[in-house]
């Protein structure tokens, strides 16, 4: 496994990476070069330590130095890129577990909801699933800890809940119809944590993959479920990439190979050293070479997900659909530091099969940070015709078709972001996590019914009523959301569908999910009425 990673940025709890900043490296390219740059090197440092103990011995009031080396560090690394960076020893652990694939803790999908953990739900074969813990328990203390009322986050969560396999933790949950707290010793254990949410036939034809970021396990899930879906009769694919914001770029080549026939180019790169230079070419015979495929993407989709997409894309192998990808062609390296830290710097930068890179621009460029909210007020997410590809940055496909280079991936058949259904009564509800406690209320409520109708009579023959919709809006209104009539007229039959899923999930999980949720995405929805235009790229692989 290359330890080359793609990531859309630095990784900050619970999914996102945060925009890096950046690094530099010093490679001399002749021996007289190399002295002259080792002696640089060695007088700057001289420098900075000579003024570190200045600021430790002198300074008025007393000061972290370690804090001071850091943000140095962080400084410096500004004036390169936006992507190389700096990541503390804690905050490493945790981004690696989410590449790794699995991390020690005790299993459960959480959140917080009015100032209490909610479990969502306990994950599959985890700790604790095996003790009996259920959705829609509050977890109240923690090794005698109170926990709720206290205002605690995410990473608070985190650091309870987490730690070595085999420790324990004692937890005091409180049960809807309890009024005793109900304590659980838990013994932490591996949890993997999957890449690939879901794959599911959408009828006859056409199966669907879901694919959330490139860690170490992507490729063997996503070979998997294509696997699994070609047994079912799969005919035509949809891959979603949709807010996949990269990950390990050998995950990415080794999906993309599944699609692409025996020699067709993948990916390059091209970077300062002679080893940061490579081709990728499809080596092996893939699961799924023949057959329509559609990639989903959006503003989110990044990195890796973009070296997938611009790889199916160049090779006429798959219609893109959806709007322009984030724009990330930066290639990172991980350098190990001696306190456990880490430096990620950007080493090359990578080309689609064409020769295009999809790095957008940021060399003084003091927004790139607020690209995406740029993209929205401009109008982009609303009108293909509002962005503007500069000319010189235009490619040909494998079959002559155009594509640009220079700013993210942009797709074959655009789909604008459809609010005329969001209403801020609806933003709200969400916001404040109401549409969460009311489907895991009426989950507890109804579960023993839930579980026995099973899910494809559940798909079929549920409707959420408009009783259900006010029960949920007095909800809204305990937690100090006025109610909106008009907001919820607007929203009802997004809302719907929300709740529909949400409920779905906490019976049967992702595979319960998505198939409800995607009824509410315009990109999915126009997706699989393209499946003609796939099949023509497809015929002439």
């Amino acid at each position: 496994m290359s330890k080359i990673k793609n990531s859309k940025s630095q990784i900050r709890l619970p999914l996102f990476l945060a925009i890096g900043i950046s690094a530099g490296i010093f490679i001399g390219a002749s021996m007289a070069e190399k002295d002259n740059s080792v002696i640089s090197i060695f007088d700057n440092s001289a420098k900075f330590k000579e003024v570190l103990g200045h600021v430790e011995r002198s300074y008025v009031d007393d000061v972290d130095t370690d804090e001071l080396v850091e943000g140095a560090i962080v400084n410096m690394l500004s004036k390169l890129d936006p992507h190389s960076s700096y990541i503390n020893a804690e905050d490493l652990a945790i981004m690696n577990s989410q590449l790794q694939g699995n991390y020690d803790g005790i299993g459960i999908q959480f959140d917080i909801i009015r100032d209490t953990i909610y479990v969502i739900s306990p994950l599959g074969g985890g700790p604790s699933e095996r003790l009996g813990l259920l959705s829609g328990d509050k977890i109240i203390v923690v090794d005698d800890e109170t926990v709720a009322g206290i205002g605690i986050t995410s990473r608070g969560v985190m650091d309870r809940l987490l730690g070595p396999k085999g420790t324990s933790v004692k937890v005091e949950i409180l049960r809807e119809k309890t009024e005793e707290l109900i304590e659980y010793n838990i013994i932490r254990d591996k949890i993997p944590i999957y890449s690939v949410d879901v794959g599911y036939m959408v009828d006859d034809e056409i199966g669907y993959i879901k694919v959330n970021k490139f860690s170490s396990t992507t490729y063997n899930e996503f070979k998997s479920k294509l696997m699994e879906l070609k047994q079912k009769g799969m005919k035509k694919l949809v891959l979603d990439l949709k807010g996949n914001t990269g990950g390990y770029m050998s995950a990415a080549i080794n999906m993309a190979d599944e699609l692409l026939s025996i020699d067709r180019v993948i990916v390059s790169q091209s970077g300062r050293e002679e080893r940061s230079n490579m081709k990728s070419l499809a080596r092996r015979k893939g699961v799924f070479e023949q057959g329509p495929v559609i990639v989903l993407v959006n503003e989110g989709s990044a990195s890796a997900a973009e070296i997938v997409a611009g790889a199916l894309q160049d090779n006429d192998r798959a219609l893109i659909v959806g709007r322009r990808s984030y724009g990330k062609g930066l290639v990172q390296m991980p350098f190990p530091l001696r306190d456990n830290s880490e430096l990620r710097l950007v080493i090359a930068r990578y080309y689609t099969p064409s020769g295009r890179s999809i790095q957008k621009p940021y060399n003084g460029n003091e927004n790139y940070g607020d690209d995406i909210n740029e993209r929205y007020n401009h109008g982009e997410f609303f009108h293909a015709d509002s962005i503007k590809f500069n000319d010189s940055l235009k490619y040909k496909t494998l079959k002559g078709r155009t594509v640009y280079g220079g700013g993210g991936i942009m797709p074959d058949f655009f789909v604008p972001f459809d609010t005329t259904s969001i209403s801020d009564y609806y933003r709200n509800l969400f916001a404040k996590n109401v549409v969460r406690e009311y489907t895991l209320e009426y989950y507890r409520s109804h579960k023993e019914n839930l579980e026995k109708m099973g899910f494809d009579k559940f798909y079929s023959e549920f409707e959420v009523s408009d009783d259900m919709l006010i029960a949920l809006a007095r909800i809204g209104e305990e937690v100090g959301l006025e109610f909106d009539k008009t907001g919820l007229e607007k929203s009802s039959k997004d809302l719907k569908i929300h709740i529909k899923a949400q409920i779905a999930r906490s019976v049967w999980g992702e595979d319960g999910f998505f198939p409800i949720f995607n009824q509410t995405d315009e990109i999915f929805n126009r997706a699989l009425k393209l499946f003609d235009e796939a099949e023509q790229l497809a015929l002439a692989e």
